[in-house]
């Protein structure tokens, strides 16, 4: 352990995580959308939040691009600067979380490792994972971004589901499939399964 390690010494507050989440009367989780670029994340993690605060539940959604702009404009797209960037966001949500507040991430977040990773960090009892699930296809021929087609051009290196592997949960808490059902509809089920999970004992 270095010097500068010893030095730090994390405080205790005299709030503690429980005191938070019975002021704010719900149980503080952390909804990890995952899934292919264009499958529906960002869609679904924005009329969440927009659902949770009209049904009065203080929320927080933390996205992919914005992340990127920020706290992690420091991190490529490479499989150590991804699980450095989920990393990130995992300590943010849990702090968000304790906080009590609900914590809603749409990241592709691509390797299941780090998925677990982030699981744990957060905590398995706070951490909802949610694949956005959509075929390859689907996600290209909808290409909101225009990143698929410069992929395919090799204009943009490590791309997940082109030139980079997307590895899919194998036993995610919820799945919904975007290729077919309507926008709302999924909202609806995510949002009665995140309602199940964060109503006050």
């Amino acid at each position: 352990m270095s010097d500068a390690k010893r030095l730090i010494v994390p405080i205790v507050g005299k709030v503690s995580p429980r005191e938070r989440a019975e002021l704010l009367q719900q149980r503080p989780v952390t909804i990890w959308l995952t899934g292919l670029s264009a499958s529906g994340k960002s869609t679904l993690a924005t009329e969440l939040e927009r659902r949770l605060v009209d049904a009065r539940r203080p929320c927080y959604l933390l996205d992919g691009d914005n992340i990127r702009t920020g706290i992690s404009r420091d991190l490529g797209f490479g499989p150590e600067d991804r699980h450095e960037n989920i990393r990130r966001i995992a300590e943010v949500a849990r702090l968000m979380n304790e906080a009590g507040l609900v914590a809603i991430t749409a990241f592709i977040s691509p390797y299941r490792a780090d998925r677990a990773m982030a699981r744990s960090v957060v905590g398995a009892e706070r951490f909802i994972e949610v694949h956005v699930a959509a075929p390859l296809e689907v996600c290209e021929k909808r290409d909101p971004k225009g990143f698929y087609a410069k992929a395919r051009r090799g204009e943009i290196a490590e791309f997940t589901g082109v030139s980079a592997p997307y590895e899919a949960p194998g036993a995610a808490d919820l799945v919904i499939e975007t290729a077919q059902a309507s926008v709302e509809s999924c909202v609806q089920r995510l949002f009665d399964a995140v309602m199940s999970k964060i109503r006050a004992a």
